[in-house]
């Protein structure tokens, strides 16, 4: 996940739905793993990269997304989805 500038108008067409299936997403990212950290620059259930977990506000919750708890990560994952879209995970186009 890269974090990408995106208009207001394309964001707001592409944000995180109410009924995104974050555990579908996980399970594809990192087999459901939600305190994983296998040294591949992504961490977490979701693969958040560190920009884009700084970015999207994580850090009020943990230094990185791996030492959050499953609902931190999935908070800051929406907002992450209103800044970039579901693009930012490969697997939500799956899911």
């Amino acid at each position: 996940m890269s974090l990408l500038d995106v208009s207001g108008a394309h964001a707001a067409a592409v944000h995180s739905r109410p009924g995104t299936d974050w555990d579908a997403i996980a399970r594809c990212e990192s087999s459901g793993n939600w305190r994983a950290n296998t040294g591949n620059g992504h961490y977490g259930g979701l693969q958040f990269t560190q920009s884009s977990w700084n970015a999207a506000g994580g850090r009020r919750y943990a230094p990185r997304a791996d030492l959050a708890t499953k609902a931190q990560q999935i908070a800051t994952a929406r907002r992450l989805a209103e800044i970039q879209g579901m693009g930012a995970w490969t697997c939500a186009r799956r899911h």
